[in-house]
């Protein structure tokens, strides 16, 4: 890859969402449907992938109070506007919410699992949103797959379907949905994909000027960890730790102040703040965990702005590096992609090099290569903890060439491999994983 094609790259997948990006892309393709159709829907079929509906059952829709995806269906359909994407319910108010709930209660929306995804897609898509808004006779469908603001050419599916196109049967082109390093983030198995030794190069070398968008991470982030301390969300764990009870326990140093603003932000989005923030892949809870715990050290460290923008880089690169070959959506959790980015940044803010990076690596990938994902929901605070409270500890036994060795587990003396080790056990060998974890979620008693 070019070192443009890095820098866009880059700046689609380190994006502005609000609200949990899973609930917020189904208000997203509601809204797509609904302006299509050009009236208030009288019934809305929604239908998802398992991983949508697992990380959309428990998390908060900014500015309602409210958990779940009707609510999030509800005002996607009577005031979410498609051009926000990610953004897509920013002008909610009091007023619209009210109407939402009353839209529930009418009985409009219908929600389902979506079943046999490849005989549409011509694949097993993991992320995949499909609505149909129908009123007066007249029907709207719009579908999102691949990532959660791509919107795939209905009638051209159709069209592919009824022709029995390869489009649809098996190469992966359904909508225009093969990514290219110049129009899309590359997705698995990609021809495209980097190496972390590109990752750090690109990171270290790349004139500065170039790389200073990444700040726009750094502001919306630490807004959001700063707004979340001023009220109570979720479990408060952000709080918690920043309280005379947490800092007795767990002291008052660069450790525990990472711990704390990284959680503060998390639990604030995933209660429903409406509050911003810089995404990573897709997902706001990787850009608080690839962008805070390097940014609170960073600072505390003295290290130099520049220092601080090759940091940043270098963490949010190397998570978008691994969810090239994980995808999207999976059983593994996100917060062990975006710690281990934020490790890097952290074990180059040690002073560093790229061997002590790629060791960083292998020491995170050694302890969390097990976390598994059970949706998007408040208590995602203490998995991202967990996971940076691990970034640190691997960057510092990094940083004294201390790591985890190829006659452990799943960890290879090239780094690269031990990614891809990773990701595989994660996309592949966690398929059955993710099953149950759906089960026993959708059969609470």
């Amino acid at each position: 890859m070019t070192k443009q094609e890095i820098i866009s790259l880059i700046k689609r997948e380190v994006i502005p969402a609000m609200g949990c990006t899973e609930p917020i892309a189904v208000s997203l393709c509601t809204a797509y449907a609904a302006e299509q159709l050009g009236i208030v829907p009288e019934r809305i079929d929604v239908m998802l992938s398992a991983n949508i509906l697992k990380n959309a059952m428990g998390v908060g829709i900014p500015g309602t109070g409210m958990v779940g995806l009707p609510i999030a269906v509800a005002l996607g359909a009577l005031i979410g506007k498609s051009e926000y994407q990610l953004e897509v319910l920013r002008d909610v108010t009091p007023d619209d919410v009210k109407r939402g709930k009353a839209f529930i209660d009418e009985g409009h929306i219908h929600i389902s699992l979506k079943e046999n995804i490849e005989a549409v897609m011509g694949y097993d898509e993991k992320l995949y949103i499909e609505v149909e808004c129908s009123a007066q006779g007249k029907t709207a469908t719009a579908i999102i797959a691949k990532e959660h603001t791509h919107r795939v050419d209905v009638s051209q599916l159709k069209a592919a379907a009824h022709s029995g196109s390869d489009t649809v049967n098996g190469n992966h082109d359904a909508g225009n949905l093969t990514s290219h390093c110049a129009d899309a983030m590359p997705g698995r198995n990609s021809d495209c994909d980097l190496t972390l030794r590109q990752v750090y190069d690109f990171a270290m070398l790349t004139p500065l000027d170039e790389l200073e968008f990444i700040n726009e991470a750094r502001r919306l982030n630490e807004q959001a960890a700063s707004e979340a301390l001023k009220g109570n969300y979720g479990h408060c764990l952000g709080k918690t730790l920043s309280r005379p009870l947490g800092r007795g326990i767990m002291g008052d140093s660069i450790f525990s102040h990472i711990l704390s603003k990284t959680s503060a932000a998390c639990d604030a989005r995933m209660a429903g703040a409406k509050i911003p923030v810089m995404s990573n892949s897709g997902s706001g809870n990787q850009g608080i965990a690839a962008t805070l715990p390097v940014v609170v050290f960073a600072e505390e460290n003295h290290n130099t702005e520049e220092e601080l923008v090759r940091a940043l880089i270098l963490s949010h690169l190397t998570a978008i590096y691994i969810k090239q070959s994980l995808g999207r959506l999976s059983a593994l959790c996100g917060c062990v992609v975006a710690s281990t980015g934020s490790s890097c940044g952290i074990t180059y803010l040690m002073g560093g090099g790229y061997d002590q990076v790629a060791y960083s690596v292998k020491n995170m990938i050694a302890n969390l290569a097990g976390m598994v994902c059970d949706g998007a929901k408040p208590s995602c605070a203490l998995k991202v903890t967990s996971g940076v409270s691990t970034a640190i500890l691997s960057a510092m036994l990094a940083v004294q060439n201390n790591y985890v060795t190829s006659v452990e587990g799943l960890i290879e003396d090239d780094v690269d491999r031990c990614i891809h080790n990773l990701t595989h056990l994660g996309a592949d060998g966690m398929v059955e994983t993710d099953r149950m974890v759906l089960d026993i979620m959708t059969h609470k008693k």
